[in-house]
Parts: C-alpha cells; structure tokens; sequence
C-alpha cells in the first residue's frame, strides 16, 4: 500500500512526489482556482506547504515574494516556480500551463454562449443583474489593495495623483507605472519609512508544519542553480517562442491586421500587470473600447464578469477580448466565426502569459541563490498605490455605463437606473463589509437580475 504524504511523522521529509503525481496535482488546482490571487495562493498553501509538505513555509513564502515583484499573475507565476522547483523547467511550464488552460477554454465556451445567445432574455436578465454586481467587485478591488497599501501621507499623495492623472488628463497607463516607480525608487532613498514594504508575511507568522521535500536548509536543486549559459538559453527561448507568431502574424496579415495589433498590444500589456489583473484593466479599457475600437464598454464589464466566474487568473480576460473582437469582426469570414475566435483567443493567451514564464525560468535561479528577504521593494509599493487609483477610475467607468446607461441626458438623479443602483450599493455591502464571496455575491446579483427584468415586462 502507498503511504500518503499526510501519513509521513512530521520531523521525517515526505518522498519528493514523481512528475505524474505532480501533474495531476496542477491538473487539479487548474480547475479549482477560485477566488482570485489570494484565493489561488490560500489553495497552494494549504496543499502544498500544509498537506502535502512539497515545500517549507519559507521557501514558499520566498517564491512569493518574487512573484508579487513580477508584473503579470503572481499565482500563475508561483505554480510556475514550485512545478520549476520540484521538476525543473518541464514542472514549470506543466504547473504555468495547467493553471491556464481550464480557464481559458471555459471562457471560449462562455463568450461564444455570450456572442450567441447574448441578446436573449434569459442572458439579459442575468447580466443585468451581475454588471452593478461588477462595480461593486471593482470598487472592493479598489478598497482591499488600498487599505494594504495606503499607509502614510506619500503613497496617498501618489494614489491621488494616479487618478488624478489617468481620469482628467488621460495619459495612458503605461507612463503612469514609470513615474510612480521613479517616485518609488526615489523615495526609497530618501523616505525610506514611507516606502518601504514587508514580504507577504513576516518570519513570525511562519508556522512549521514539518520537515518538507524542499525544507528551509535543502539544497538548491542542480536544475535551479545559476549559470550563466542557462540563462541565455532560457532568454533564446523566450525570443524565438515570442518571435516565430510575430513574424508569422505579419508575413501573414501585415502590421495593420487586428490579430497582429492584438499580439502587440497584448505583449505591452503583459509588462503593465503590476498589482494584479485589475491594475492591467484600465490599460487594456483605455486600448480595447477608446483606441482600437475592439469592443464597447457594455461589453468589457460583461467580460470582467465572466472571467470572475471561471478559476485560474482573471486577467484571463483578455482572452474575452479576444474571441469577441475576432468574432464580430469576422476576420475569417462570415463562416468562420468561431475559428477566428478561438484563435484570438489562444493568441491573446499566448502574448499575455509567455513572459511570466520567462519571469520565472530566468529570475528563478538568481532568487534561489538567496533566501534572504527581498529588498527591491520601494518601486513597487509606488506602483501599487498608483494602482489604487487608477482602479478607482476603472470604478467610475464602470458606474457611469451600468447605473446611467443613457448617459446624463436625463439629469443625474433622474436619468439614474435606481434597480441596478440598489443592486451594486447590496453587493457593495456584502463584499466589503460581510466578507461575503465573490461567487455568491454574483450568482445572487444574477438572480436579482433575472427576476427584475420579468418583473418589468
């Protein structure tokens, strides 16, 4: 009989799990990854350090410290670097992969469902109900990252500034990113008290749940150590994988072409996701409904709600983004729908995600050469607090197209939509002040919907 993990004492070191165990591991946590990054990073915790004890506490928690410095999903990246870890890049790219993929063919499934049946009564009604739900969700995105990390008179002043910036003068996302991490790496110098940033968690809150395969004194696997011709070839790699698309999408189509701008974009946008998949939202917005014109507002927000409800990292999104754009645009032809959808999709997905890879299979060896606290800290806390508000301004957005859908033709008051006001004021309460959960929050926002579109009929 095979002994399990759990059934090992404590002060003995379970047996490092086979690549098959593992793999049906990520297969698993794939498909159950609910709840957003901390979400995610509760479920790795509890199976990982926990049950199965594949890794220390303090390795864990030094991974995740890397990967909250990372622009793109810190919870995608941190599966890439423990499967990395334990079985060496095939680990890696299987756990990045399989935190991935379930989510993105379920959210081809829901947009195409969304593209066909979008207009029918039933779908209507649903999401009239889960938008309001969406702005609520936001504006506690809004409220969580700012109370973690508004903590002095500096990083309110830069938050302010953030909204300031991208609401009344609309310079585009990516600038604002640079002059907070300028502030950042300046107050760092200068204002070290203001600026300064613990790890996700402090050694006295660690807990030891028992010898584990990688302990806090195992050594570094030969896979993870540091050379120098490793990590050009992990960096060649990255290039070619990133070029060989590109090229084609251009020998293909030419630079004009919506898949091929979308490859783009998607590869700058995958560098802006510092501070989450909320913080990347009103870069994509900004691109996605006003420059490129791929979809409209309406629509972003019902694609926000969809990845809400699927697992893995919600800046799956953008692959609603994607399918849809293909979509409409027909750019296979009237008969081809579907195919160009699912393309857009894969692409987007692929353009987004490639780099956390890099992230991770380059940087990775450099951070396991160190188990000491990370201290590059300063230029992301600027960043996350700029991120504050530019989610705000998201918030706005989002209020202004659900609760005032004509507009202010009517006057603020008067034109207001009171049943999708009341919605979003409920779930409001229910998340920030109940702690309820997002999914409850939106199936019942749904439901609420649902019954208020029959009753007005």
């Amino acid at each position: 009989m095979t002994q399990t993990t759990s059934e090992f004492p404590k002060q003995i070191a379970p047996s490092p799990p086979s690549f098959g165990l593992a793999l049906s591991f990520w297969l698993k946590l794939g498909f159950i990854s609910f709840g957003g990054p901390a979400g995610q990073i509760a479920i790795m915790h509890q199976e990982l350090v926990e049950k199965r004890r594949w890794i220390s506490e303090q390795r864990f928690l030094h991974a995740l410290n890397y990967c909250m410095l990372l622009p793109g999903p810190e919870a995608q990246q941190l599966a890439t670097y423990i499967g990395w870890l334990l079985h060496g890049v095939r680990g890696g790219v299987v756990a990045g992969l399989l935190f991935v993929l379930p989510s993105l063919f379920m959210l081809i499934a829901l947009s195409w469902l969304y593209i066909a049946y979008g207009q029918t009564s039933l779908v209507a009604g649903l999401f009239y109900g889960i938008k309001p739900a969406v702005t609520a969700i936001v504006l506690q995105a809004a409220h969580r990252i700012g109370g973690r990390t508004l903590k002095n008179a500096s990083l309110w002043t830069i938050a302010v500034a953030a909204f300031v910036a991208i609401f009344a003068l609309n310079l585009p996302f990516p600038l604002i990113v640079f002059c907070a991490a300028a502030l950042g790496y300046l107050g760092g110098r200068f204002l070290p008290q203001d600026f300064c940033a613990g790890g996700h968690a402090s050694k006295a809150n660690q807990l030891n749940y028992g010898a584990a395969v990688i302990d806090d004194h195992t050594p570094t696997p030969a896979h993870a150590r540091f050379h120098w011709a490793g990590l050009s070839r992990v960096l060649l790699v990255g290039m070619v994988l990133w070029s060989l698309p590109m090229l084609s999408l251009l020998w293909l189509f030419g630079w004009q072409h919506t898949l091929t701008q979308m490859a783009w974009f998607f590869t700058k946008a995958a560098f802006m996701t510092f501070g989450g998949a909320y913080a990347v939202l009103p870069y994509v917005m900004q691109a996605a409904v006003h420059h490129y014109g791929w979809l409209s507002a309406g629509q972003m927000i019902d694609g926000l709600a969809l990845g809400e409800t699927t697992p893995g990292p919600l800046i799956m999104v953008l692959a609603f983004v994607g399918f849809v754009t293909a979509y409409m645009q027909a750019l296979f032809g009237a008969d081809q729908l579907f195919l160009a959808g699912c393309i857009a999709a894969v692409l987007v997905t692929w353009f987004t995600f490639l780099p956390s890879f890099i992230f991770i299979l380059a940087g990775g060896p450099l951070i396991e050469s160190t188990h000491h606290q990370l201290n590059f800290t300063a230029p992301l806390t600027a960043i996350t607090a700029a991120v504050v508000g530019v989610i705000v301004n998201l918030t706005l957005f989002f209020a202004y197209h659900v609760l005032w859908p004509q507009g202010f033709a009517g006057g603020i008051v008067h034109g207001i939509d009171l049943w999708s006001a009341c919605i979003a004021t409920l779930a409001a309460l229910a998340l920030i002040r109940l702690k309820w959960n997002v999914m409850w929050v939106i199936a019942l926002a749904a439901l609420a919907g649902l019954m208020i579109q029959l009753m007005l009929k």
